[in-house]
């Protein structure tokens, strides 16, 4: 079966010689600095003379900078990172005017993670060694996996996380090869405790990974909080820390790659409920719990292995009472409020008794089934003031086929 063919980003691990780790200290600082001003210098010209400066100007003043004497050191790092990180500046100002994303944001010295960019004028790749600017020795990195046949880089990312690990990123294009396209349609709803239930009644157990970490990572936060600001003493119990939030980000992802990877092979049709995560975490008692289910890497992991792999990702209208609403035939009862802790109830209407869970995992796949049949959503269903029953279904929002709400409710 023909595969289709993506941009695909390989990430390994590196092990750099002290040259090669104060070399690329210093091209990420420089990264920093020049992101930074140009930032600060694109605001200020917004502000004060109301002009928006383009792509086109920012890399004369980049010119400028390595002129000045206060500023001439970033000619010491190759020019491609620091050109690269203007493009993406301009880049998040165009999803910014776009109403795609917030403004762009100041970058800080201690964020976790630092990153330079090369394009294929920058670093050299050969027979799996692959060499950056400014360097003569190749990356010692460890290839866990090869890199598709052939395959030629058209950028590369290096990067340091929190805990000090190098990483480098290859971007590369890949063939993903389609699995055969099966029948099956299945409704997900993410929880806490579960952290999914199916339409089939299955149910994924949420490992918890920052629960099973959290001892571990309190002791670590404790040991920083007693270190002196600016020590070596309190570095190194920065990066233990650092080291404790990657075990749980690291293990994290892996078990919502593989639970993802499954549901897309299996499934010809993956719905799932519009969740506000940015609100959901409000809540004080939740918060923590919500964060460590990642709902929104779930869904960010459906949508772009559900093309890849040529699968439909419906997403339903967040206001479908999905919880509440009776999922036995011909019956379309809403039910009244539940508190949280209520995992059964019994419709009043048929009879049914419903686990709270899977009943909304079925009403998922019945709204997705009628968006891919219809070719149009569902709206939630609402009780008659007079009637105390269910109003009846309209069409023409809720879910969409595409992952996206109607336009609508944008």
């Amino acid at each position: 079966m023909a595969g289709k063919t993506v941009k695909r980003a390989f990430t390994y691990r590196f092990h750099p010689t002290p040259a090669q780790a104060a070399e690329l200290s210093r091209t990420f600082g420089c990264v920093r600095l020049v992101c930074d001003k140009a930032l600060a210098a694109r605001t200020r010209a917004w502000y004060q003379r109301r002009e928006r400066v383009n792509c086109n100007a920012t890399p004369a003043v980049l010119t400028a900078w390595k002129r000045t004497g206060e500023l001439s050191f970033l000619t010491e790092v190759s020019s491609v990172p620091l050109q690269q990180t203007l493009r993406h500046l301009q880049g998040a100002f165009a999803g910014f005017f776009a109403g795609r994303a917030r403004s762009p944001r100041f970058t800080s010295r201690k964020k976790s993670r630092a990153s330079a960019e090369y394009t294929p004028s920058a670093f050299r790749y050969r027979h799996g060694r692959l060499t950056p600017a400014k360097r003569a020795d190749p990356l010692d990195t460890v290839w866990s996996r090869p890199l598709p046949e052939g395959a030629r880089p058209s950028t590369v990312t290096v990067s340091r996380d929190g805990a000090g690990r190098w990483f480098v990123s290859p971007l590369c294009e890949d063939t993903v090869h389609a699995d055969p396209a099966p029948r099956e349609v299945v409704g997900v709803d993410a929880g806490i405790t579960c952290l999914v239930t199916l339409s089939t009644g299955e149910k994924v157990t949420n490992p918890r990974h920052e629960r099973a970490d959290r001892a571990r990572l309190a002791k670590a936060q404790r040991e920083l909080a007693r270190k002196a600001e600016g020590s070596a003493n309190r570095d190194r119990a920065r990066k233990k820390a650092a080291r404790v939030h990657a075990r749980i980000s690291d293990r994290r992802r892996d078990f919502l790659h593989k639970l993802t990877t499954r549901l897309v092979r299996e499934n010809q049709v993956v719905v799932i409920e519009d969740l506000t995560v940015r609100t959901m975490v409000k809540n004080g008692k939740l918060a923590r719990a919500i964060s460590d289910a990642e709902w929104r890497e779930l869904r960010s992991m459906l949508e772009y292995k559900c093309d890849w792999r040529g699968r439909e990702l419906v997403v339903v209208d967040r206001f479908l009472p999905s919880t509440r609403l009776c999922s036995a035939a011909d019956c379309g009862y809403v039910n009244g409020k539940m508190a949280l802790n209520v995992r059964e109830w019994t419709c009043a209407r048929c009879g049914a008794v419903h686990d709270r869970d899977v009943n909304a995992a079925r009403n998922l796949e019945a709204a997705g089934l009628a968006a891919v049949a219809c070719g149009a959503g569902v709206r939630p269903q609402r009780e008659s003031s007079r009637t105390g029953r269910p109003a009846v279904k309209q069409e023409g929002r809720g879910a969409t086929r595409d992952g996206a709400l109607a336009p609508s409710r944008r």
